[in-house]
């Protein structure tokens, strides 16, 4: 019998076009209708696959969700920018692709993000998620974050509130 299981690594290379395609799949299914069109072509156009690869040479801390052999997510860390919040880390990004969500894999990589922060000596973490993004505010929520702040974002001149999740 075979068993198929999910891994959580640290990003490499090899990686890249993959993390191009999840970014740009799971934007898309997360984001058209709410960020201008135009806008979210912009924000995806500059996240190719060269752009991935820079990052994960240049040491960016993005670890990836494997099923099957396949990378089918990733989350993107570290230090809080925003000290208001009194924690040290910060999760930047979470996205899987639209098929593999609501059936554990978001939980596997946001814990797996959350140990590497603690690995590094950070204390307490933060999420930022737009407000009208409900399915990623029910996952932290869920997820046992603390609706705390609130901020805003601009995308082709429309505003959007957005809410800022905090562990500590």
């Amino acid at each position: 019998m075979n068993t198929i299981v999910a891994e959580v690594r640290p990003a490499e290379s090899k990686d890249a076009a993959a993390l191009a395609a999840i970014h740009e799949l799971s934007w898309r299914s997360a984001y058209s209708g709410l960020i201008p069109h135009g806008a979210l072509n912009r924000m995806l156009g500059r996240r190719d696959a060269g752009w991935w690869d820079k990052a994960v040479r240049h040491r960016a801390a993005v670890v990836v969700i494997e099923f099957d052999g396949r990378a089918i997510g990733y989350a993107t860390l570290g230090l809080n920018r925003t000290p208001a919040l009194k924690v040290e880390g910060e999760i930047y990004e979470l996205y899987l692709l639209p098929e593999f969500q609501g059936v554990g894999f978001g939980r596997r990589i946001f814990e797996s993000a959350r140990d590497m922060l603690a690995l590094r000596g950070l204390k307490g973490l933060a999420v930022w998620t737009l407000a009208e993004n409900q399915p990623a505010m029910r996952f932290y929520e869920g997820m046992g974050g603390t609706d705390i702040a609130e901020g805003s974002e601009a995308f082709d001149g429309r505003v959007m509130r957005k809410i800022a999740y905090v562990w500590r």
